[in-house]
């Protein structure tokens, strides 16, 4: 989870809390669920936050978050925004995988040392974070009055165009340099360009954003020094771009309100998209053609939770009016309702910032939070049963312990993958749907990081991986999980075909298919079960040397020896031969 610095005095500054001691302050950020995890030599709080808050990832959303604590601040606060006088034409030249944009003009900030740093920070751990370290959304920051707007339209507007361009096209002087480059120039022969060269390659153009007098910002590498932010700014231009707009949005969102608590007026932007955009992921969200969006979009939105859903998950009795106290503190506003059966549900309102609302729950969690889970009374649950292992639990410790006296070392994995370890590394392609591994992935709709985007459907990739990471290690090694996989089941009421699975591999010099055919067998007889393995086919294994794993008549799973090429994609160099298939036929 991310770590903060948090400087203690512009928070007892920001909240008006000069009173507060420094044990205080540690005491009040628990109440929010920011662990202390130390301090800087400058005597900065170190905060570890929960992902979810991403409005707290600077010092002026944590002060905002203690004013509400506090009972300073209540309900919805939305900046009174300026009309815009700045438009970003996106013209059609604009790379497909990166086509879009939001921004906002800032005006009268107050930027001494601390509050610029702040502002730095804040930038870098939503690129860390919401923008997935830039490849979703990156943040770019100007110095308005170093750019030079053109004419927009007739009503005497300034502009900016968000363009597509080559890599030995025009050039400009990044930040941290003292040349001009090019932008294929700045990722070969820029600390930063080299850094987030990755993210741009494969473009046949790269994104840029010019004003009138030329080239001043390369998304999402690096910024020109030209317009370079400093502690003698007053007026700023903050664009994002990125593959989804409601996440640029929401970025945005949260810079705006942080530059708003230093006093700074927010300035809307218009973005003018052209007639013909081109979208390379089809999974994102549209602008439609030919709109003029105006931005930043501070716009509130609705949730409903009903009054006994709130109280059955506290285990507390609230009147309407005590629910709606809890919500203002927490920087909702709440409105009770009631509907057709007598009971009482909530409108709540919630504002820009607050990424992390998105189910009735997340409206819950707040009001616990207001009213302090310290403070919640411990209760035995009204049940009259007596917990006791699950059948498939002592199964699966039958099948551990097993595996562990054969030979092998048990392994725990993530149950969360790629699409590229689980499929493509693999040599297996989901549409081949009775093949082991294969059938339709169970994917995440907003994944938190490239590496784990969908559970796995198998766990022997997991066990590649593993041995992948090991080859520094002493062989043999044999490896074994008894683990968790999922694949899409349109039959299930979740969409979500759940399985345990058993695999195992080999990884020895002289490993052959009759030394998993063995474990097999011993397996098989341990659990008192029939044991055929007939010849098949599967593109992780060498044709010949596979077979099916069928247990008392039914095929539940495959074993073999491993593809060459599956053993180079991995960089192995010794022969391995796997096995995986179903827990629960070993019933």
């Amino acid at each position: 989870m991310p770590v903060v610095d948090v400087d203690p005095d512009a928070l007892r500054r920001l909240t008006g809390h000069d009173e507060k001691d420094d044990e205080e302050l540690k005491e009040d950020l628990f109440g929010l669920g920011l662990e202390f995890e130390g301090e800087t030599e400058e005597g900065e709080f170190q905060l570890e936050f929960a992902p979810d808050r991403l409005d707290r990832l600077s010092v002026e959303g944590v002060a905002r978050s203690l004013r509400y604590q506090y009972g300073d601040d209540r309900g919805v606060y939305v900046p009174n925004t300026n009309d815009p006088d700045w438009t970003i034409e996106v013209e059609s030249s604009v790379p497909d995988e990166r086509p879009f944009v939001t921004g906002a003009v800032v005006r009268d900030v107050n930027l001494d040392e601390a509050a610029l740093d702040s502002l730095i920070q804040l930038q870098e751990k939503l690129h860390a974070t919401m923008g997935r370290k830039r490849v979703k959304g990156a943040i770019g920051i100007h110095d308005l009055t170093m750019l030079k707007g053109r004419l927009a339209s007739d009503d005497g507007g300034n502009s900016i165009r968000y363009v597509g361009v080559e890599p030995d096209g025009d050039t400009f002087v990044p930040l941290d340099s003292d040349r001009e480059l090019t932008p294929g120039e700045v990722l070969t022969e820029h600390p930063t360009g080299e850094q987030y060269a990755d993210i741009v390659a494969d473009y046949e153009r790269y994104p840029a954003i010019y004003d009138d007098i030329g080239l001043f910002s390369f998304p999402p590498v690096i910024n020109g020094r030209r317009t370079e932010v400093s502690t003698d700014s007053r007026d700023l231009f903050v664009e994002m771009t990125g593959t989804d707009q409601w996440t640029i949005d929401k970025m945005l969102n949260i810079v705006c309100y942080a530059l708003d608590a230093r006093g700074a007026t927010v300035e809307e932007v218009t973005v003018d998209y052209p007639d013909d955009p081109v979208y390379a992921d089809e999974s994102v969200e549209r602008v439609d053609p030919g709109v003029d969006v105006v931005r930043p979009d501070l716009s509130t939105s609705e949730k409903h939770v009903t009054h006994e859903r709130i109280e059955g998950l506290l285990g507390v009795n609230f009147d309407p009016d005590e629910v709606v106290d809890l919500l203002e503190r927490s920087g909702l506003d709440a409105t009770p309702e009631e509907t057709d059966d007598g009971s009482v549900r909530y409108r709540v309102d919630v504002p820009p910032y607050r990424v992390d609302v998105l189910h009735p729950l997340d409206i819950v969690d707040d009001v616990g939070r207001a009213y302090g889970f310290n403070e919640l009374a411990p209760q035995y649950p009204e049940v009259g049963t007596v917990g006791g292992r699950h059948a498939r639990s002592n199964l699966e410790d039958a099948v551990r312990d097993q595996l562990v006296g054969l030979g092998f070392t048990d392994l725990l994995n993530f149950h969360m993958t790629n699409e590229a370890e689980n499929y493509e590394r693999m040599r297996v392609h989901p549409d081949e749907h009775d093949c082991v591994g294969a059938g339709e992935p169970v994917t995440i709709t907003e994944p938190y990081s490239e590496d784990y985007t969908m559970v796995r459907s198998w766990a022997l990739p997991s066990l590649a991986m593993v041995l992948e990471n090991n080859t520094h290690r002493s062989y043999p090694q044999d490896i074994a999980e008894v683990g968790f996989a999922a694949e899409y089941d349109a039959g299930e009421d979740s969409y979500v075909g759940e399985r345990h699975t058993v695999a195992g591999a080999l990884a020895r010099h002289d490993a052959s298919y009759e030394d998993a055919k063995a474990v097999l067998q011993a397996l098989a007889q341990d659990f008192d079960v029939a044991l055929s393995t007939p010849p098949t086919e599967h593109p992780s294994f060498i044709d010949g040397r596979t077979a099916s794993v069928v247990m008392d008549g039914e095929e539940v799973g495959v074993v073999g020896e491993l593809h060459p090429a599956v053993l180079v994609e991995h960089d192995l160099e010794l022969p391995v031969v796997a096995f995986e298939f179903r827990l629960d036929a070993l019933k």
